[in-house]
């Protein structure tokens, strides 16, 4: 009898496809059950490997490995920290202005609730009755959102000691990764694989701070032509916003809106936001992803909706920022193993039939100048 060789063994689709949703399931449940120790490792690796130039800039110029992990990290921190105090500054302004919007919205409420009234007969006791529901309801958000940026106080103070000890066993975790996949204790494919997501990850965040870039100049801009105040805060938070995919642009579109309608008279001005702000995504989504951040990453956008609806799910916020960047890796890793490959084409954006193509080409080209004349004949 012949030996059965495992590597072999075929599985019908009916069995197959039963297994894979259990996997996928089983890996989205460990994610949202561990996402609150997960995910800072996650922000962490791609912090650190965006940081990885400013380590090896530093070695190169002769600083020590401890002293140069140690300045990469505080530079990093430093950057952040200075973004933290400019959006804490301009929020501080803008607070001394609360008295303000407390009365103009006073104002809208009262003029709201006699359209209200007079249009469609809900009284006054009706409105208190849904405006305490409300109330309920956003005091609920608030709590949560309390306990939410209380996590995130606790992973910022982790995070840059996750950064660090990353950085400074980075070549343990190579070697663990390719004992772990190959068996070997060197391997060119793994290694490869490891080289392509780190450049992957890198050249994403770097277009994606640039167009945030972009994005920040516009919205001061237009924010500033029709006169808003503090266009300088809501046109930075705008951008930042933005950083989320698909959703974050729309959510930003909110505080500016807010603000006209608070500060000026007349809808006109809330119009007009809004009239800016679309033009502003119009010019986002069509030149600026395409051109800057979609040419990194070739992540198809129907899995990248997809994926950062499951982010959100598993992990708020973090985990849609996450998304597009696991992915890509993902995609990276099935395109060099030969079993999932169909699922790396899945997610890319690449155009499956020039595929073919350019198969056929290069066997056109590595074949004998017999075959090829054959060919052409």
């Amino acid at each position: 009898m012949p030996d059965l060789d495992s590597s072999e063994l075929k599985f019908p689709l009916y069995v197959k496809a039963p297994l894979v949703m259990l996997g996928l399931a089983l890996a989205v449940f460990t994610l949202h059950i561990a996402s609150d120790l997960i995910f800072p490792l996650f922000f962490a690796a791609i912090f650190a490997v965006m940081l990885h130039p400013v380590e090896q800039w530093l070695l190169r110029h002769k600083v020590p490995p401890l002293l140069a992990i140690a300045l990469t990290v505080v530079l990093g921190v430093a950057a952040l920290l200075a973004l933290l105090y400019f959006v804490y500054s301009e929020v501080v302004q803008l607070s001394s202005q609360l008295p303000v919007f407390k009365a103009k919205l006073l104002q809208t409420a009262t003029v709201t609730e006699q359209w209200l009234d007079a249009r469609f007969g809900l009284t006054d006791q009706k409105l208190r009755g849904y405006l305490n529901e409300a109330g309920s309801k956003a005091a609920g958000l608030a709590g949560g959102t309390l306990t939410a940026v209380s996590g995130l106080l606790v992973v910022a103070t982790l995070l840059p000691v996750y950064i660090f000890l990353l950085l400074l066993y980075q070549q343990r975790l190579v070697a663990f990764l390719t004992q772990v996949f190959s068996g070997r204790r060197t391997d060119n494919n793994v290694g490869e694989v490891l080289h392509e997501s780190k450049a992957a990850i890198q050249s994403y965040m770097v277009g994606l701070l640039i167009e945030g870039g972009i994005v920040a100049v516009l919205n001061v801009a237009g924010l500033l032509a029709l006169g808003i105040p503090y266009a300088l805060l809501l046109g930075v938070l705008g951008a930042l916003l933005n950083f989320i995919p698909y959703i974050g642009g729309l959510t930003a579109i909110l505080l500016p809106v807010l603000m006209a309608f608070v500060t000026k008279d007349g809808l006109g001005y809330p119009a007009a936001v809004v009239a800016v702000y679309i033009v502003i995504q119009f010019i986002d989504n069509h030149f600026l992803i395409p051109r800057i951040v979609a040419s990194k990453i070739k992540v198809n956008a129907l899995v990248a909706i997809v994926g950062v609806l499951v982010g959100n799910a598993i992990g708020g916020v973090a985990g849609m920022f996450l998304a597009l960047p696991i992915i890509a890796i993902l995609k990276i890793i099935f395109d060099r193993i030969d079993g999932l490959r169909p699922w790396g084409l899945l997610l890319g954006d690449e155009e499956a039939t020039a595929q073919p193509g350019r198969q056929r080409a290069t066997l056109l080209k590595s074949a004998p100048a017999t075959n090829s004349a054959r060919v052409s004949r």
